[in-house]
């Protein structure tokens, strides 16, 4: 049985990779700067973040609730087992057990997701309620992750102080404000739902775009506070992911609200690929030089 359950749990692994690979190449070129145990947790956290994200949005009206509710079902099940035939959901399941995720972080989540099935236009209350459950816990997944990727059977977990975790939330609900701001036309025009508080869409103003970067920038410089904690790897990769948000964010707050709403703002993947090379270089020297400060020796005092 060991060797078919290797395969299988190896299989499950490369269908999440998958996931990724095809949904994201901003998440993914910082994934790929992980080790291979790490980098195969967050493809599990991503893939059944983006399958639960693909109900809502893909399916929407026909039949999205059961098919959610299902989703969820079946996740607490492998949560509960270490198994499913799902296997994506496997793939979670596994990372889940291994790093300490539970329902305090995937019953917020299968919250905010069954929100998009019935809330259309959000208030401040409950547009940071569905931004802590579609967001935040999935950056308090990311870094449990990031902390006990390799952590063996007995082990007890490694837990982050309070100034980690409050930058892995920061820095999921970075990421997916920016998304809305970026994706309002589509949310809107083909979804109908409106996520920030008091914009409407079609007369979005400079103003809104604004106020909304500066709320924004505020999550990634925690985000940027809250590295320093982090394992090197997971440093230089969250690092790289960062840089190229951070380019996104840029880029939409240079564009006129009337652009806003009918183009899709991007950053080219050669950019992509530039910026999360030379933000990963920065922190990799970084590192050298820290390194170096603590092997060296001590300057000898002369008479």
């Amino acid at each position: 049985m060991g060797a078919e359950q290797d395969l299988y749990d190896r299989t499950a692994a490369r269908t999440s990779r998958v996931v990724l690979a095809s949904y994201s190449t901003s998440f993914g070129l910082g994934a790929r700067l992980l080790d291979a145990a790490t980098r195969d947790g967050i493809d599990a956290v991503y893939g059944l973040v983006r399958i639960a994200d693909e109900v809502v949005d893909t399916r929407r009206g026909d039949g999205a609730g059961e098919l959610l509710d299902e989703l969820e079902a079946e996740t607490a099940r492998a949560l509960e087992r270490g198994w499913s035939t799902n296997l994506v959901v496997h793939s979670f399941a596994r990372t889940a057990r291994r790093c300490g995720i539970g329902h305090r972080e995937v019953d917020p989540f299968f919250a905010s997701m069954r929100t998009d099935l019935t809330v259309q236009v959000h208030d401040r209350e409950s547009y940071e309620r569905y931004v802590y459950g579609s967001a935040e816990v999935v950056g308090l997944m990311c870094l449990a992750v990031f902390l006990n990727a390799h952590r063996q059977p007995g082990e007890p977990l490694a837990v982050a102080d309070e100034r980690i975790e409050r930058g892995a939330r920061a820095l999921g609900a970075a990421f997916q404000k920016i998304n809305f701001l970026r994706d309002l036309r589509t949310d809107y025009a083909e979804l109908g739902r409106r996520y920030l508080p008091g914009v409407v869409p079609d007369r979005l103003r400079r103003r809104d775009v604004e106020a909304f970067c500066a709320e924004v920038e505020a999550d990634l410089a925690a985000a940027r506070a809250a590295l320093p904690g982090l394992p090197v790897r997971a440093r230089i990769a969250v690092a790289a992911t960062v840089a190229v948000y951070e380019r996104l964010l840029a880029r939409l707050h240079a564009t006129p609200p009337h652009e806003i709403l009918r183009t899709r703002v991007r950053v080219p993947d050669p950019v992509k690929v530039a910026l999360a090379a030379r933000a990963a270089g920065t922190q990799l020297l970084g590192q050298v030089s820290a390194n170096r400060a603590r092997t060296a020796p001590r300057d000898r005092v002369l008479a």
